[in-house]
């Protein structure tokens, strides 16, 4: 039994030739394939029976014969309302708040506002990710110092930061009529959690700057899936952006510069994990929109998924005795406790920014925002950790983030004119 995990830990080095970090190579327990089946099989030990309480109370049509003192509470959670709303054409946004009598000067101070809180709030949770997953804490001239490990409780530690705003947002705020039961989150949650493990974990294997181009160019899978599993159709500009995303990345990571060292090279590991975050953000985002068929805010939908998100990381955590470890490092690093709460506290204005930015300006001025801060993230890494990129990766950077304003300004384009599409007439399927 002790020897499956070792044989898995290094399949990866074999398979590539890739060097890992000493660091990395402490204990089997620290591979991540490793860890990433022991906070499944922590999800599961929560799940299953979650699962299995569900189904009791379905087949019982507890509904209609249930009188106890929790019925209000297990309505909620297995049955809900079960009362949509009209599907919007794009569910996951909420309506776009129209200037009314609003002077240009107004409008121009609410936009920079938002484009600095935006990239206040993710330059700064960027840097800080970097910095937690790649550097040691404790160094002196004689003791190296220690990295912290623990991807899952930093994800722990942005949902419980998230979980408290959009709680106390939704208690001073009117919000409307809760409909959906409340399990239905719990998809969202476990991939939300899945993805942005797989992000910090994935740092350990790769450059910043080339999580951040990966990033980008999910849209390249999600076409090639829509083809071939939905036979959609799409325009010649969306194939043309795609593949000048498809050259500028491969032109990044083919470019090699001097001096490259084992933190920065991209590795096989990296890549598995690179892939792991784009599928398992591509299902919340789409479960996402399935839900926002009910009637709900997206304050509501940011409380419900990370009520689900702290239940199944806080049990893992506690199964797995990380939660006293984590805590024991935090007492032992005083930075790192700075580090930890400032990284939750940016990702839980920057989703409240979010929010805003598109009930002000709409997902196309959005989309502007935050595809200038990935080129200012990029620019931010390579300035303060010292990455390498060479000319021929500099221009691969430039040409994908060329083909993101271009499908910008084409998707606006697209916008306008099936807005004036006779009644009948759809446009073509975009992503």
């Amino acid at each position: 039994r002790f020897h499956l995990p070792l044989v898995l830990a290094s399949f990866p080095t074999m398979a590539t030739g890739e060097e890992i970090a000493p660091a990395l190579q402490d204990s089997w327990g620290d591979f991540w394939l490793f860890r990433f089946f022991v906070n499944a099989a922590g999800y599961a030990s929560i799940v299953v029976p979650g699962f299995l309480l569900i189904q009791y109370f379905k087949r019982r049509n507890y509904l209609e014969t249930g009188r106890s003192i929790c019925f209000p509470v297990i309505k909620s959670c297995v049955f809900g309302s079960e009362v949509k709303s009209v599907h919007q054409d794009d569910g996951s946004l909420p309506p776009r708040a129209e200037p009314t009598e609003s002077s240009t000067a107004r409008q121009v101070f609410k936009l920079l506002f938002c484009a600095a809180g935006l990239q206040a709030s993710y330059l700064t949770w960027g840097v800080l990710q970097e910095r937690v997953m790649t550097r040691t804490y404790g160094a002196t001239e004689t003791d190296p110092g220690e990295k912290f490990k623990d991807s899952q409780f930093l994800v722990f530690m942005n949902r419980i930061l998230a979980f408290t705003v959009a709680g106390l947002y939704c208690a001073l705020t009117k919000q409307p009529r809760h409909g959906a039961p409340m399990y239905k989150y719990s998809f969202a949650s476990l991939s939300n959690i899945l993805s942005s493990w797989c992000q910090y974990e994935a740092l350990k294997y790769i450059s910043f700057p080339t999580q951040v181009l990966a990033k980008a160019s999910k849209v390249i899978p999600v076409m090639m899936m829509g083809k071939l599993v939905s036979r959609k159709s799409y325009e010649y500009w969306e194939y043309l952006t795609a593949a000048l995303i498809s050259v500028g990345v491969s032109m990044f990571l083919l470019s090699s510069g001097p001096n490259r060292t084992v933190s920065t090279v991209t590795t096989f590991s990296g890549i598995v994990l690179l892939a792991g975050y784009i599928i398992f953000d591509s299902f919340t985002s789409n479960w996402q929109d399935a839900l926002f068929t009910y009637k709900m805010s997206p304050v509501q939908m940011m409380f419900g998924v990370n009520v689900f998100s702290c239940l199944f990381t806080v049990g893992s955590l506690l199964e797995q005795g990380a939660l006293l470890e984590s805590l024991r490092f935090m007492a032992r690093h005083s930075e790192f406790t700075a580090h930890a709460v400032l990284l939750s506290v940016c990702s839980a204005c920057g989703q409240l920014f979010i929010f805003y930015t598109i009930n002000q300006f709409g997902a196309a001025v959005f989309t502007i925002i935050m595809t200038l801060r990935q080129a200012f993230a990029i620019l931010l890494s390579c300035l303060i950790y010292g990455h390498t990129v060479t000319v021929v990766g500099g221009l691969g950077i430039a040409v994908v983030f060329v083909a993101l304003f271009l499908r910008v300004y084409a998707r606006s384009r697209m916008k306008k004119r099936s807005k004036k599409l006779p009644p009948g007439e759809t446009p073509v399927q975009k992503v």
